[in-house]
């Protein structure tokens, strides 16, 4: 059944292509379409855990930044993982969906449970962190790596693996993550003074990220607030910094406007500090409440405000007298910026272009004229040919932002508007104009419109291919909905393992695996933490079964027991509550015993 879904999915796909490629023939086109959401991210945690850092971050600051950046990601739906690594990947997280604190805190916890091992080999973690984020990214998040390290190397030379190939596995990690549009943002860990700050900035470079030094905890806030506004097209709002005098001193926090989904305050102080907060109307906020969070560290807090009035806030702070509080605001927006892509004709020297770009929220267009009252926006107009850029100002017309373009030369252009205020910008994503003889086109995110038929022929063809397509879309979007569901089938339960030594006979104590963090598919290799010996178990593979069992799938090499007897797993064993299997690897004397255990039976 499943082989006979595939095979009707692709032939019904490529019909919907040739369909929906017609239709875009003459359909009216709206640049940004497909963009991405700015509001949500995809996020890996890079970590050097090597002994190195030892002395490099004696403090650990690499956790507390961690543990800062996923305090101040939303509450919802943003995708979290972490990798740890010294010269092997020691741990790692797939991405996690946020969806409450507890998850978070799952988090946090991973990160307080990280040893630190021998060797380094910077690009082990990089090529790791990039394939946790193919393999879990969302659709419509920002992807994005923050790396915590000394840039260093040290490699082991037992295994003959030589810097010219750590370098060439680097080289070609940072080639993939920059064309695939994932930022890596470098915090360099300094606390000794050997920091390798060229190689961490060369990696921020090439993939569109940004650099940072530290070797204090104090540094944290400014650091995290600059990545998130820029990985969120966001700006950091500078608050005052205070010098503690030991009763309450009032910071205003403004909130610009309703579209406002969240207001990070973080307070860094090396003393307690307390705080209370009073919304615009005068009334009092308790800390924490419904819709004002609170996280705390040994290095910080993060005052996190969900859908917050528009107004001036009061934040009163408390803290030891004479200690120096250093206090940053970053919003994230619900906010999208459109551009209406020009007509698809032939364009020649001297044409005017009519530009008209506007703001969305949940693909709607926003015509709120108290968030467009304080935003500039200018047309960035690149010629192809040239390489020549320069900017056009644009109309505030309230609601949108209006204004045109000659064209000067008979080349191809990319137009983009970028509108901002000051704490955030928006871009739009780029269209393509053509002024050149006999061109005739425009594209739209580098899909190439054709020009309008004559009207008397294209009069009825809209109607029958977009009928055709409206019934071609239901039939795919079944097979759509039953492979997504597939792919992000949830497990209930747990795995227990124990690892028997067949020289000695000891076993380790049990270690229970819940298993609903993972989603579609993972694999043996992925329950004992990527531990290097077992590196084979990456073949036996578990996918979710009905009424709350599990399936597990392996390849020949790998021999599986059940009940004393060898079972072929080859096309799939399934396992309901109390199963338990046994797995002998001859080639490290150990021999793995597993047992499943489903919550529901």
């Amino acid at each position: 059944m499943f082989s006979r879904d595939r095979k009707w999915f692709l032939v019904i796909g490529i019909i919907c292509t040739m369909i929906m490629t017609s239709i875009s023939a003459w359909q009216p086109q709206t640049a940004n379409a497909a963009s991405t959401s700015a509001s949500k991210v995809d996020a890996v945690l890079l970590v050097d855990v090597s002994n190195s850092m030892n002395t490099s971050d004696p403090g650990k600051i690499g956790n507390e930044a961690m543990k800062m950046f996923i305090d101040m990601l939303s509450t919802q739906n943003d995708k979290v993982g972490i990798v740890a690594y010294t010269d092997v990947v020691q741990r790692e997280k797939a991405l996690l969906n946020i969806t409450s604190e507890a998850d978070k805190q799952e988090l946090k916890s991973f990160i307080d449970g990280l040893n630190r091992g021998a060797y380094t080999d910077t690009s082990v973690g990089v090529k790791e962190a990039i394939r946790i984020l193919k393999d879990g990214k969302t659709a419509g998040h920002a992807p994005m790596i923050v790396m915590l390290a000394d840039g260093n190397n040290d490699l082991n030379k037992t295994t003959g693996r030589t810097e010219s190939q750590s370098d060439q596995d680097m080289v070609k990690a940072v080639a993939e993550a920059k064309n695939s549009g994932v930022p890596i943002y470098t915090i360099g860990l300094n606390a000794n003074g050997k920091l390798n700050k060229n190689k961490l900035a060369d990696i921020a470079q090439q993939t569109g990220g940004k650099s940072f030094i530290t070797s204090s905890a104090d540094d944290l806030p400014n650091i995290l607030s600059e990545i998130f506004a820029s990985n969120l097209k966001l700006k950091v709002v500078p608050l005052q910094s205070i010098t503690a005098n030991g009763n309450y001193q009032d910071v205003t926090v403004t909130v610009p406007n309703d579209s406002v989904l969240e207001a990070n305050i973080s307070i860094m102080s090396s003393k307690p500090v307390d705080a209370r907060l009073i919304d615009p109307s005068g009334n009092t906020k308790p800390i924490p409440s419904s819709d004002v969070l609170l996280s705390k560290s040994k290095s910080y807090s993060l005052i996190k405000l969900l859908k917050p009035v528009a107004g001036d806030w009061k934040l009163q702070v408390k803290g030891v007298q004479q200690d120096q509080i250093d206090i940053n605001l970053v919003f994230n927006y619900d906010l999208e910026l459109k551009l209406d892509a020009p007509p698809a004709k032939a364009y020649k020297k001297g044409d005017a272009v009519q530009i008209r770009s506007y703001l969305t929220s949940n693909n709607q267009q926003l015509q709120d004229q108290e968030l467009y009252a304080n935003m500039n926006a200018v047309l960035k107009v690149k010629d192809l040919d040239s390489g020549t850029t320069n900017e056009v100002p644009l109309k505030n017309e309230g609601d949108a932002f209006t204004g045109s373009y000659t064209i000067p030369d008979e080349h191809d252009y990319e137009l983009t508007v970028r509108a901002e205020e000051k704490s955030f910008y928006r871009e739009t994503q780029p269209v393509t104009i053509s002024a050149k003889a006999a061109a005739g086109s425009s594209t739209n995110n580098g899909t190439t419109t054709a020009p309008a038929a004559p009207a008397e022929k294209s009069k009825l063809l809209p109607l029958i291919l977009l009928g055709l397509g409206l019934i071609v879309l239901l039939i795919a979007a079944y097979f759509i909905w039953k492979a997504v569901k597939k792919a992000n089938r949830g497990f209930v339960g747990q795995i227990v393992l124990e690892i028997r030594d067949e020289n000695t006979g000891e076993k380790t104590y049990p270690q229970y695996k819940k298993l609903n963090t993972f989603r579609g598919k993972f694999n043996l290799h992925q329950l004992l933490q990527l531990a290097p010996e077992f590196a084979g178990t990456d073949k036996v593979v578990f996918t979710p079964a009905n009424q709350d069992r599990i399936i597990v799938r392996s390849t020949p090499e790998i021999t599986i027991e059940k009940s004393g007897r060898a079972v072929d797993t080859g096309s799939g064993l399934e396992l309901k509550n109390g199963d338990r299997l046994t797995i002998p690897l001859a080639s490290v004397d150990k021999t793995i015993l597993l047992e499943f255990i489903s919550v529901n039976s």
